[in-house]
């Protein structure tokens, strides 16, 4: 066991300390009994498992003391204070995934949309710039040399250095492989040009994974570089002015001549896109956590706000028309996480299929948590309305879900795809 296990963060809230264990503290006196078991999944067991259920209770309740608490404010300011992100990091959040070996939690793909579904019930914008964060640390414990891994993953997993991916392009968003963006050899390393859009974390961030074209127009000719914020020839767009995540930066990473030394190269030359694809499949995972988390708020919302409210005599929860909405959003909620879970076990375990459920994991659980969160404001009526019952904000943050990490209308050609594919064989 690593040393980080033994930690933990004590945080001051209005006037007190609260101690949170690190995941590593909470599964340290189990640890033999799952290295024995060989992971955290269990096949089509959807219970959660005791270590589970801590891991999903810890994040929970940092999320309900250092974010809820904050989430208007800094949708309505447009910041998020890098001070909580390491906070988050004690407690073993920012490299989830990332294997105890390499300084990380080595937990699994389901643990982690446990994380962030916790997370996202206090805001999913946060919860979302963690993935993002997580995703970064992964990819270069995962395709990174040892020198790589040495230089950045200790500052990665206690986010003194926060990370940022950078893939899509001006005139390249759901057709990823066509981007432009090229590195061309010199003597000290690459001199890298282009411009990367929609970017969390753009002059935000300390390190950018760029996927970057190091050979010919195919996929094959695409490779993943590390460039520092400081790199010479690094610039970046103005803020953009977005519908939902306000909470998280997004900027142009524009790369003029920017200078990156041979050793940042992660992995081999022309491996990137498949660096990213599979960095895709968990993230896919993670962005439907964030929405289900975003969504259980919104309902848990609604259903205090139906008992407190009154209508032409009595509460409008004794209305039945409010009731089976109310039980058909708790359905959704339900079938989102089950569907969740399993598409996560798919991929610890390694499963075929494990990429076209995530695919409808993905396209199911943003689609569906969206309704749910939209109906929650619809309840509240006009007072939904208004931010101060942060129902609008939920509505906002959960509308992006649909988009990113590949459109719903991306996964559906991938699901198709496989379908046929599979009816071919």
């Amino acid at each position: 066991m690593t040393g980080w296990l033994l930690m933990t963060s004590a945080v001051p809230v209005k006037g007190k300390c609260v101690l949170w264990c690190s995941i590593g503290q909470m599964l340290y006196y189990r640890y033999e009994k799952i290295k024995n078991r060989g992971g955290h999944t269990r096949k089509m067991d959807f219970n959660l498992s005791e270590e589970q259920q801590a891991i999903f209770d810890m994040a929970d309740d940092f999320a309900a003391q250092m974010i809820a608490p904050h989430a208007v404010e800094w949708d309505q300011t447009e910041q998020m204070p890098k001070e909580v992100l390491r906070q988050a990091a004690e407690l073993g959040l920012a490299s989830i995934y990332v294997p105890e070996a390499h300084g990380g939690s080595g937990l699994s793909r389901l643990d982690a949309t446990l994380v962030f579904e916790a997370l996202a019930k206090a805001c999913p914008s946060v919860s979302s710039f963690l993935s993002i964060h997580n995703m970064v640390a992964w990819m270069v414990s995962s395709f990174g040399d040892e020198k790589l891994r040495d230089s950045y993953l200790p500052d990665l997993c206690s986010m003194q250095k926060i990370g940022s991916y950078c893939l899509t392009e001006p005139g390249s968003g759901s057709d990823a492989a066509a981007l432009k963006t090229r590195a061309r050899r010199t003597n000290e390393g690459y001199e890298v040009t282009g411009t990367k859009s929609f970017i969390s974390g753009g002059n935000y961030s300390d390190l950018y994974v760029v996927m970057c074209r190091t050979g010919d127009d195919s996929p094959k000719g695409i490779s993943a570089l590390l460039v520092d914020s400081e790199a010479k020839g690094l610039s970046f767009g103005a803020p953009e002015k977005k519908m939902g995540w306000r909470g998280q930066p997004t900027a142009q990473v524009i790369l003029d001549n920017c200078q990156v030394p041979s050793e940042n190269l992660l992995g081999e030359e022309g491996q990137g896109f498949s660096y990213a694809m599979k960095g895709l499949d968990g993230g896919r995972l993670n962005i439907a956590a964030a929405a289900l988390g975003g969504a259980q708020n919104a309902y848990e919302k609604a259903l205090v706000y139906a008992r407190d409210r009154s209508a032409f005599g009595k509460s409008i929860d004794q209305f039945q028309s409010l009731q089976f909405k109310l039980a058909d959003m708790y359905t959704t909620l339900e079938a989102a996480r089950a569907f969740l879970r399993q598409a996560a076990g798919k991929l610890d375990s390694g499963s075929p299929d494990a990429t076209r459920a995530c695919a409808m994991a993905k396209r199911f659980v943003t689609d569906s948590c969206f309704e749910v969160a939209n109906q929650a404001l619809q309840i509240h009526g006009g007072y939904g309305y208004l931010a101060d019952y942060g129902l609008e904000k939920i509505v906002r943050d959960l509308r992006v879900h649909q988009i990113l990490e590949g459109t719903n209308e991306i996964m559906r050609v991938i699901i198709s795809r496989s379908l046929l594919a599979e009816r071919d064989t």
